[in-house]
């Protein structure tokens, strides 16, 4: 096999993995949160949160780190880090040690997938980017979808701590295999270091704000919960200010100067608060308001995950033919028409009605991945693809954290805290306590938000490449480094 096919390979088990283990937890939440002992529905979703929080914090570190010392090292610890963490999560005791050992599991997330769009793309030629990436991207994303049909057939069959045994085998092969056959393509850099005042601001600014949100969901809002958000996004505003004007920034805000990679950032950003709580909200009404059981909601959700899974491929082929501007435009727009349609629909909508705006929402997510990825890491020279990818995987994870903390926010604001708190558990809320039709308004207007959100998107994504790629020289047969700049 060409080495370029050994790191697809490899790398999409990677991406499947870390993104799968996202959303899988999702499905089966509410089974957790009735039968691990000590869970309140506030462990429970910071049993999500905490996964993808310290993904998000992590990554950018990481793909620092990936520069300095060797993209490929990091890659495969990722690997050895993820997959003790998901062993130790299917031995949790109670909520709180399940959550620990979710950060772990995130700690290896970060390390995996600040790593594959940059080994992906130091391994393929220009011409064959875009492709490579759609794969890896779809397969990366499409887990995490897929984590929320794999969940509720898990759980319904093995328990709840069966979602995260399917990892242990997958994980022990990726971790000895790309041991054996993954290298570096381009050299260290020499003579740089690690953001630590960057870090440190991002870190606890973006749990602040996180914190605050899901308590003031979850418990009422109250003036702490209010001074936590506000001291989160300070914190946030500081650290954009700090990486001005330190040495070594976390985020290389050189990069930004490349207009294709800011559109492509810009747009993943946007994209990710639009689409980041399609599935949460879906779950939430299959499982709190309808009272489907954890194996018909998985089931019900395929349409969703199928309809990503079919167009994303697709489009990450003819994007490499014609450019990714048409795509990720056209994806936008399907995405936007999608979320208009589910904040039409009634409370009593027949699943034959309710399945075509997940189909939608699917597809538009599938044609719009692959060509950004492709444009916006192909915009940046080798040396810096690392950081770059690491700034990419950040801001799509900051912003699903941030479609996360608008629907806690949105839900509190309309569903009384008692029938919210039964909900998120996949309980009947307690007689009296819920008005459906509170519910409903809440998901209505979230919905709203989401597609303002997904056609503002449209700005950036129309300013990515037009240009087809051009063909790189092939140095090596088997590696085809290509080393030219943006």
């Amino acid at each position: 096999m060409q080495y370029k096919y050994v790191v697809l390979t490899n790398t999409t088990i990677g991406g499947f993995m870390s993104l799968l283990d996202a959303n899988i937890v999702l499905v089966s939440l509410p089974r957790i949160i009735l039968t691990l002992p000590g869970t309140s529905p506030l462990d429970g979703i910071w049993i999500i949160l905490s996964y993808t929080l310290v993904t998000a914090v992590l990554l950018l570190t990481m793909g620092r780190l990936a520069d300095l010392f060797g993209r490929v090292r990091l890659y495969n610890l990722g690997f050895v880090v993820f997959t003790i963490g998901s062993g130790l999560c299917s031995i949790a005791p109670n909520g709180i040690t399940l959550i620990a050992f979710r950060l772990v599991q995130g700690v290896g997330a970060a390390l995996i997938w600040s790593n594959n769009a940059a080994i992906i793309t130091d391994a393929f030629p220009a011409t064959e980017r875009g492709r490579a990436l759609g794969i890896n991207q779809v397969a990366g994303i499409s887990g995490s979808i897929v984590g929320l049909v794999a969940g509720g057939v898990l759980t319904q069959e093995l328990g709840w701590r069966s979602i995260f045994w399917i990892n242990l085998p997958i994980g022990v092969f990726a971790t000895v295999w790309a041991y054996l056959k993954l290298r570096d393509v381009n050299p260290p850099i020499k003579g740089e270091g690690v953001d630590i005042i960057g870090n440190s601001l991002f870190a606890a600014g973006l749990t602040l704000l996180l914190v605050g949100l899901t308590l003031g969901a979850i418990n009422g809002w109250s003036g702490t919960q209010i001074s936590e958000i506000v001291l989160g996004l300070g914190l946030l505003g500081l650290f954009a200010f700090a990486e001005t004007r330190v040495k070594n920034p976390m985020m290389d805000v050189a990069l930004f100067r490349i207009k294709p990679f800011l559109a492509g950032v810009t747009a993943n950003l946007l994209n990710s608060i639009s689409r980041g709580s399609i599935s949460l909200i879906l779950v939430f009404y299959f499982q709190g308001v309808l009272l489907y059981d954890v194996l018909t909601t998985g089931i019900l959700l395929i349409p969703f995950s199928l309809a990503f899974i079919v167009c994303g491929p697709v489009s990450g082929y003819f994007s490499d033919r014609y450019g990714p501007r048409g795509f990720a435009v056209t994806g936008t727009i399907i995405s936007g028409v999608a979320l208009l349609l589910f904040s039409l629909l009634p409370y009593d909508v027949p699943y034959t009605t309710l399945v075509v705006p997940m189909v939608l929402a699917g597809a538009g997510g599938g044609i719009f991945v692959a060509p950004n990825v492709s444009a916006l890491m192909g915009a940046v020279p080798a040396a810096r693809r690392g950081i770059a990818a690491g700034v990419s995987s950040t801001l799509f994870s900051v912003g699903s954290l941030l479609s996360l903390g608008l629907v806690f926010a949105v839900f509190a604001a309309s569903v009384p805290t008692q029938a919210l708190q039964a909900i998120f558990a996949g309980q009947p809320p307690p007689a009296g306590s819920l008005d459906i039709s509170s519910f409903v308004e809440g998901m209505h207007h979230l919905y709203l938000i989401m597609a303002a959100v997904c056609f503002l998107t449209l700005i950036p994504a129309s300013q990515t490449g037009t240009r087809k790629p051009k063909p790189t020289v092939v140095y090596d047969k088997q590696v085809s480094p290509h080393m030219e700049p943006a």
